[in-house]
């Protein structure tokens, strides 16, 4: 089998992000063992199952944020922060299934853009949810062809924008990092020691800890919501398996925020493996509602064009 070409690992990450969202959305807050207890044969199928208010390939808030980041970085030929801004408000004003209640708080609140989310944060002192990992392959993939130090600028400041914490801006840095290394062939897990010194020191040693090789998800001192063990298992999921489908089964096998920790390991596991390891019983249901904007649904061709052209 040959590696997968650059345009193979995108397109990978960008649909099996979202594929993975859409297979740990029903298993939502549920308990450790859930997925394989209902499907212990991996291949067997039916495992894009919905329930849950999720209807059988549908994708959350998780990936509708990401294809209006990637809608907006396309459409503008680049950053233009107010402009995504103003794509997640018109989208959390549709009233959608699911929107993380920080995320909303920042959306809703009526302050400007490049304010928002600090102002919440300043008021809430709870600002570390892991809400822009799960949106951030699109921008991973843009800004994958200026570098390292460009890469986790913008993913800083496409954070900053709904989450007023430095910690989750480090957190959502390592993630695009990691992507545009496996997008280069690189293995991300080697890319580690590096991507941990771009990071702002006051934040360094807790990323260390939680992607170290023997860090574990039950080592996680907080629920997998926040950005630290959110990242940390997927790491650890793509640390520990061999495939992109047993890597998004352990992920959801977690229990917790599954939709979101799969939909990080999703990412992670298409940029390594590429879109051909992504079975096509999965991708074959996903679909992409986006409240607010005319009734869209995009679906996995319109998922691999996004991909492409964001290269």
């Amino acid at each position: 089998m040959t590696d997968p070409s650059c345009i193979e690992r995108a397109v990978g990450a960008l649909l099996g992000s979202a594929v993975g969202d859409a297979l740990g959305a029903p298993f939502e807050f549920g308990p450790e063992g859930a997925f394989s207890a209902r499907f212990p044969h991996p291949g067997h199928g039916g495992e894009m199952c919905g329930g849950g208010g999720w209807d059988p390939g549908e994708a959350t808030d998780d990936t509708q944020m990401a294809v209006l980041t990637a809608e907006s970085l396309l459409e503008r030929g680049g950053l233009d922060l107010p402009d995504v801004f103003r794509r997640f408000q018109r989208w959390a004003a549709a009233d959608p299934k699911d929107i993380g209640l920080q995320t909303e708080a920042v959306l809703t609140g009526g302050a400007p853009w490049d304010t928002a989310a600090t102002l919440h944060f300043r008021t809430n002192q709870r600002a570390a949810g892991n809400g822009a990992l799960m949106r951030a392959a699109p921008s991973a993939l843009h800004f994958a062809r200026y570098g390292r130090a460009a890469t986790m600028d913008a993913a800083r400041r496409l954070c900053a924008l709904t989450h007023g914490d430095p910690a989750a801006w480090e957190g959502t840095a390592v993630l695009h990092e990691l992507i545009r290394a496996a997008l280069t062939g690189e293995d991300p897990l080697t890319a580690v020691p590096d991507t941990l010194a771009a990071l702002h020191p006051d934040h360094r040693a807790r990323y260390a800890t939680i992607l170290s090789p023997g860090w574990h998800p039950d080592q996680a001192t907080e629920f997998n919501g926040a950005v630290w063990p959110c990242l940390g298992s997927a790491v650890w999921a793509l640390r520990t398996t061999t495939s992109y489908e047993e890597a998004v089964r352990t992920a959801i096998d977690l229990g917790g925020d599954t939709d979101t920790v799969a939909a990080v390991t999703g990412a992670l596991a298409g940029a390594v493996y590429g879109i051909g390891a992504v079975p096509e019983r999965w991708t074959a249901l996903i679909h992409v509602p986006l409240p607010g904007f005319d009734g869209r649904v995009l679906r996995a061709p319109e998922l691999v064009d996004l991909a492409q052209r964001l290269l």
